[in-house]
């Protein structure tokens, strides 16, 4: 009996540690028509869930899909409390289609990616944020892939890629916090690299602050490398991000970045945007008001 016991205890553990995670949960339909319709009912039924609406993004080239961006002011708290890479969670992401299809990024796998080794002493306010948005939004299946639990405590791609805290992300380095935020800011305001700003938060007792950037460019901007990928539906994996932690900023490696949000994407898909790693570095260093290039990394 005790061995049958340890053994169901080890196959507990074993599930658990493997337990597969998708990055997006499948709200309720909203009317549908055009983007922006369904995007303005989004952001209607976020606020009447106590949630603050902080941007909204419809990437160029990419017809009848968009993001809203919320907050969440006890997750904030959590997000600070942890502080570092984990600003990178202070945003919701919700994605909207012009048919009303709308679906949302799953705070249990994101915040296990950048609380990580933090995630446990946080789950149950990871868990109330779900359960505040599944009232907000609704909850049907997940999508986007999978990752298992465990796997997003450290996550990277494959051997030899990036992982959240890559010495990599550092892009410049500033006398004081304030002037970090302002560069970044200022440089946004005027296109620096081809982007433009999405969403703004600033944790300034944390000394924290991130930001959401549109890529504009021709070639790489959102809605065309995207689609290259076929992962518009998981539009929610949208857009990307510029931090600022204490003097420095810094953004998330690409290779990191866009495989967590796109787990399901295999080699061959990545393939087709092996140029936007580096494209992605060289814009967030103008940006960050760098003047460093890229190094050459591709998906490769």
């Amino acid at each position: 009996m005790m061995v049958k016991w340890i053994s169901a205890m080890v196959l507990l553990v074993s599930s658990t540690s493997v337990w597969a995670v998708s990055p997006y949960i499948q709200g309720d339909s909203v009317s549908g028509g055009n983007v922006q319709g369904a995007a303005t009912a989004v952001e209607t039924k976020l606020k009447n869930g106590g949630f603050k609406v902080v941007g909204t993004y419809f990437p160029k080239s990419l017809a009848g899909y968009g993001v809203v961006v919320a907050t969440d002011d006890a997750m904030l708290g959590e997000v600070g409390s942890v502080g570092g890479h984990a600003v990178l969670g202070a945003a919701i992401r919700v994605g909207v289609k012009a048919d009303g299809s709308v679906a949302y990024t799953n705070p249990d796998y994101w915040y296990r990616a950048y609380f990580r080794k933090s995630f446990d002493k946080k789950e149950a306010a990871v868990k109330a944020l779900q359960a505040r948005l599944q009232d907000a939004l609704g909850a049907g299946k997940g999508q986007g892939g999978d990752e298992s639990a465990s796997g997003l405590t450290n996550y990277r791609y494959m051997i030899g890629m990036e992982r959240l805290d890559s010495y990599k992300n550092k892009m410049a380095e500033y006398g004081s916090f304030n002037e970090a935020v302002k560069t970044v800011r200022d440089n946004l305001a005027k296109g620096a690299g081809k982007t433009s700003k999405i969403y703004e938060v600033v944790m300034a007792d944390r000394k924290l602050a991130v930001f959401g950037v549109s890529m504009n460019d021709t070639d790489n901007n959102d809605g065309e490398w995207i689609k290259r990928i076929d992962m518009q539906d998981n539009i929610a994996g949208l857009p990307y991000e510029i931090y600022v932690i204490d003097k420095e900023v810094g953004a998330p490696h690409a290779r990191f970045r866009i495989a967590l949000a796109f787990p399901d994407v295999g080699m061959g898909q990545f393939m087709r945007i092996s140029t936007l790693p580096n494209a992605i570095i060289d814009t967030m260093n103008q940006v960050a008001g760098a003047d460093k290039k890229s190094s050459g990394e591709a998906w490769q």
